[in-house]
């Protein structure tokens, strides 16, 4: 219970009351003060019988399943069985994992009726978490208190990776990765007609198509190019530092999910190793819908750990599970320093036999620092701090590169554009 205005003006009355009789000397005046006192009392009582008979029912308009670091726009619906309006005040609550706007919503709820607010929530963190109680307080109809409580609101929140929306144009990339090479061998489909030119041989005309055109027609041939892919993820202790929204390994499992997804469209195998200091769950590389399903239902119960990642026993694992050439995703943490040489180790692992492509995040903050004017005498040194950060992070790359495997470092905005090109580019240079 809090006191309202109403309760503290009768208190001071009450206060001022007893002193003015206590003064004056009268009998009367000296008892007067019991008149407001009671007031206060009488009404502070008929409040809180009467909140005995307002249970507040509480529910959340939620969606069956939440997208990790997309938000959403939670309905919040009230109502009570009283006979008159209650003003009521809600404190918003979440998950821990979850991002909203703490600040209290007030809402008058019509007496028989539904009164509805909004709350836009935004989930970090993958899988299955149970709403906690919302702390409530009504105000009682005389105005003297608010009267507290803690109402349930049965919900479950299942955390999902993210989806592609729309696979043809992802990321403006199109179906790049749908295109084959003109060329000729075991396998091939006609890909188009087109006019001879001088040299090509006698049994890529087509008589027919020449007959009717009456000039020689030639014709075009794709070879399919079907990949496999293994997707290593980094679950390591820091992988769990926050990276805008989200922390890198959310942002890590968003792109696995959207680029299985998109691969599998383009009839491409694709399969998942979970890693930290030790393989944490593999998934061997499967073709089709329900291959990218599989790595996403893996994905949904996925935890970072709290240990240091090993990448070099990641690539072990993921040679001995890898049998033709096959392109090699990992994602994970390139500016720590204690895992600098593994992954020099993993890649020189890896290669020849399969293309290793590194992918990493950097601070967006460190970069705004390097750049920023300074405006006091501390703030040079935090710009070459992280003029050094960025630097290093640009060394590791380049000597990743320099061993034979593409690696990146990109911001949390541009982490999914930068890997779904390099995958493309892959595809269409045939390096695998």
């Amino acid at each position: 219970m809090n006191l309202r205005g109403n309760a503290l003006l009768l208190a001071l009355l009450t206060a001022l009351v007893a002193i003015l009789g206590d003064w004056s000397g009268s009998p009367w005046l000296a008892v007067l003060w019991r008149l407001p006192a009671g007031l206060l009392l009488l009404g502070l009582g008929y409040e809180s019988w009467l909140m005995t008979r307002a249970p507040l029912r509480l529910e959340l308009g939620a969606p069956a399943a939440w997208i990790l670091g997309r938000p959403v726009r939670l309905q919040l619906r009230c109502a009570h069985p009283l006979r008159r309006s209650l003003r009521v005040e809600i404190a918003p609550a979440a998950p821990p994992p979850f991002a909203f706007d703490p600040a209290p919503q007030a809402l008058e709820i019509p007496a028989g009726q539904w009164a509805m607010s909004t709350l836009i929530v935004t989930p970090r963190s993958l899988g299955r978490y149970g709403w906690p109680a919302l702390r409530v307080r009504v105000a009682g109809p005389f105005g003297l208190a608010w009267w507290s409580r803690r109402v349930s609101a049965p919900c479950e929140a299942q955390v999902v990776t993210d989806l592609l929306r729309n696979a043809e144009g992802v990321q403006g990339l199109g179906s790049i990765g749908n295109r084959g090479s003109a060329t000729l061998g075991a396998g091939v489909e006609l890909r188009q007609l087109r006019a001879y030119q001088r040299g090509d041989p006698p049994r890529i005309i087509d008589w027919k198509a020449t007959a009717r055109t009456r000039r020689l027609v030639s014709r075009d041939f794709s070879e399919d190019q079907h990949l496999e892919i293994l997707i290593l993820i980094d679950a390591g202790r820091s992988s769990g530092l926050r990276a805008g929204e989200l922390d890198r390994f959310g942002h890590y499992v968003n792109v696995a999910a959207r680029l299985s997804q998109f691969a599998v469209t383009q009839d491409d195998k694709v399969g998942l190793l979970l890693f930290a200091e030790q393989p944490l769950l593999t998934l061997p590389p499967a073709r089709g819908v329900s291959a990218a399903a599989r790595i996403r239902r893996a994905l949904s119960g996925a935890r970072v750990m709290g240990r240091e990642s090993n990448p070099l026993q990641a690539a072990l694992h993921a040679r001995a599970l890898l049998g033709q050439r096959s392109l090699v995703i990992l994602l994970t943490d390139l500016d720590d320093a204690t895992v600098a040489s593994q992954l020099a180790g993993a890649v020189r692992l890896l290669l020849p036999k399969h293309l290793p492509f590194i992918a990493g995040l950097s601070s967006e903050a460190a970069w705004q620092l390097a750049q920023a004017p300074a405006s006091s005498w501390l703030d040079p040194y935090h710009s070459l701090a992280a003029q050094e950060y960025c630097t290093g992070l640009e060394r590791k790359v380049r000597a990743l590169k320099s061993l034979g495997a593409p690696a990146l470092a990109a911001r949390p905005e541009q982490l999914e554009h930068a890997v779904f090109e390099a995958y493309a580019s892959t595809r269409q240079r045939r390096r695998v």
